[in-house]
């Protein structure tokens, strides 16, 4: 079989296995944290953490975390608190000129945007710590404690759990730079498979044992979900090409604007640019309504928290759908630069037909990518919030109903297919067929 033949290929690329074991061997690392359950803690005394965790923002914060929220785990806070952080800075670019001088600066500047990343994150870890042992004093017995002072618990904890986040934005790190794929996205997809197991068979469970739909409404639910795998790999792989022609250069070297060469060529803009990004962006942005709201005793407030803790509930899916539209504008405004592009294809005899090359190009591509990153935040907009409408029409339970679109789903599909195609140029460039494209394998160039 083809896949089989494609295997063996990829273990005969010595640099290319190195970097998958050293990612399998990393992911694992990680899976492994997130059963180290913190010191001082009584595992057998966690079933009201579990439960707390079944549903809500929670599970889902749980699902990313591999389930280390709800083990009490050193790696409970999981790599959100470096999402966070990569969010702030990010968005601190556009404001903040001294940001924009160093993304401006190349690999340089890159390396003090990631540091300052990395610090940002400590903070963050050590605020959001004392809130996650502050919620294990409430949910969890007294008798789940098994260190007298809660000082030296609250303490201890919190420097675990930062430590634990750091270490496990390192792994990601590490698996993007020796690794293969993105190593941070990784983790989190890592994590989201992790629990899907558990989520089916409890649907299924519930299906079969209480006479609510049987094997029929398990089947259909299946095929409603591997449709909406199809749609999220069309969306993740959409893209619209600008045909591009290239001017011929004379024996003086000069371009000749009026004779094009060689076959025409294309520009390829994808219908997502941004990928997975808005989704993660705006689900980590989701979790502030409630917190902040929560921290008033008023009724107003706890109306803002019960609504924004109901991520099934109609104002948290039209806030996130909203959110997940405007990130992909943004995220695409930062990963495209059309500027670029022109500039590029001027530099090398290249323009777009009936359109002059430098600035009306760069304007040309602008409105383009406008225009395709409409339909493609919409729809994006439309996968993630599919799981609210499968729980009312379906019935579905809120683990499983995760999977269906959502932000669970499209950080599978989207890492996947990411890594996939990483793989994928490693096999090409030594001329053995893809893991996408189909043909005769030829033989490696040593």
């Amino acid at each position: 079989m083809k896949i089989f033949e494609t295997l063996k290929n990829i273990w005969k690329i010595e640099e290319l296995k190195n970097r998958i074991l050293l990612t399998l061997g990393l992911l694992l690392v990680y899976r492994f944290g997130a059963q180290v359950v913190l010191p001082g803690i009584d595992s057998a005394e966690l079933a009201n953490l579990s439960s707390q965790t079944d549903g809500g923002l929670l599970g889902l914060l749980n699902a990313f975390t591999g389930g280390a929220f709800s083990n009490a785990s050193v790696f409970a806070l999981g790599i959100m608190p470096y999402i966070s952080a990569s969010i702030v800075v990010q968005l601190m670019t556009i404001a903040i000129p001294y940001l924009q001088k160093l993304q401006k600066e190349g690999e340089s500047g890159r390396k003090k945007i990631t540091q300052i990343t990395r610090w940002l994150t400590i903070g963050i870890t050590l605020v959001q710590g004392p809130g996650y042992i502050y919620n294990l004093y409430n949910i969890l017995p007294s008798s789940a404690f098994m260190i007298d002072s809660s000082f030296t618990f609250v303490a201890s904890s919190v420097i675990i759990l930062a430590t634990g986040c750091i270490f496990a934005m390192w792994l990601g790190e590490k698996i993007t730079d020796k690794g293969i794929g993105n190593g941070i996205s990784l983790l989190i997809m890592v994590g989201i498979i992790a629990t899907l197991p558990q989520a089916f068979l409890q649907e299924f469970d519930s299906r079969l044992t209480e006479s609510n739909g049987g094997l029929i409404l398990i089947l259909i639910e299946l095929a409603i979900w591997f449709l909406i795998i199809l749609a999220s790999i069309m969306l993740v792989r959409a893209i619209r090409k600008i045909p591009v022609q290239y001017a011929r250069k004379n024996a003086s070297g000069k371009f000749e604007k009026s004779a094009f060469g060689g076959a025409r060529q294309f520009i390829p803009l994808r219908l997502n640019a941004s990928g997975v990004m808005p989704i993660i962006f705006a689900q980590a942005i989701m979790f502030i309504p409630a917190a902040v709201a929560g921290l008033s005793d008023s009724e107003a407030a706890q109306g803002v928290t019960a609504a924004f803790q109901d991520m099934f509930g109609l104002w948290y899916n039209v806030v996130f759908a909203l959110l997940i539209i405007v990130f992909t504008y943004f995220y695409t405004a930062i990963t495209v630069p059309t500027n670029k592009m022109a500039d590029d294809l001027k530099r090398s005899g290249g323009f777009i037909p009936g359109i002059r090359p430098g600035t009306e190009t760069s304007e040309y591509l602008d409105r383009i990518m406008s225009q395709i990153t409409l339909p493609g935040s919409i729809f994006l907009a439309l996968i993630a919030v599919f799981p609210a409408f499968i729980v009312s029409l379906m019935g579905v339970q809120q683990g499983w109903a995760l999977f269906f679109g959502g932000t669970s789903l499209l950080i599978m599909v989207g890492v996947s297919i990411d890594t996939i195609e990483q793989v994928n140029s490693y096999l090409l460039n030594r001329h053995y067929d893809g893991l996408i494209k189909s043909g005769k394998n030829r033989k490696a160039v040593a």
